[in-house]
């Protein structure tokens, strides 16, 4: 299934040079949605997952309904301030700014396989993040999980000795 056609394409968004992917667009259609959480299961179906983690918020729309598929515990990864019980945080830059993420202190157990999804790699800022707040718990990262991976912004880089899975690649 070749899924960049439920992909919107925004020129120019949200500064001139930036084609923006707009994944609301498969989000909104409910068989298409469902055959690609189902096609990022299939890719990683193999990985003796235990939990997934993502990012907000757009990890969240990947992340939970693959857990699901996987019966297998989300956790979310949120901002700095969002999450209720003790965190563990680090810093990032992003592609527009810097940011903090944060993840409870108890989400993981020492030794669990964690998959990290989120909707788009670019270059590689938030997921290596996620990367080091995983591991910093003692989870270990068996793969991320992608809807698009822009492949020209090298994110892959950020993530040496990860196996990356991407639906789709732009």
């Amino acid at each position: 299934m070749d899924f960049k056609e439920y992909i919107r394409v925004i020129p120019d968004f949200p500064q001139p040079g930036i084609s923006f992917k707009d994944i609301t667009t498969l989000l909104n259609n409910g068989e298409k949605y469902r055959e690609a959480i189902n096609e990022l299961k299939r890719m990683v179906a193999d990985l003796n997952i235990d939990l997934i983690a993502g990012p907000e918020a757009r990890g969240f729309v990947v992340g939970a309904p693959l857990a699901y598929a996987l019966g297998v515990g989300f956790i979310p990864i949120r901002k700095s301030g969002k999450l209720p019980y003790k965190t563990i945080e680090v810093g990032y830059d992003l592609e527009y700014g810097s940011d903090r993420l944060a993840m409870h202190s108890d989400a993981i157990k020492p030794g669990q396989n964690v998959l990290i999804a989120d909707d788009l790699l670019a270059t590689g800022g938030t997921i290596s993040t996620s990367v080091k707040l995983v591991r910093e718990l003692g989870g270990n990262v068996v793969g991320t999980a992608f809807l698009i991976e822009l492949t020209d912004l090298n994110g892959r880089e950020k993530l040496p000795g990860i196996d990356v899975y991407s639906l789709l690649k732009y």
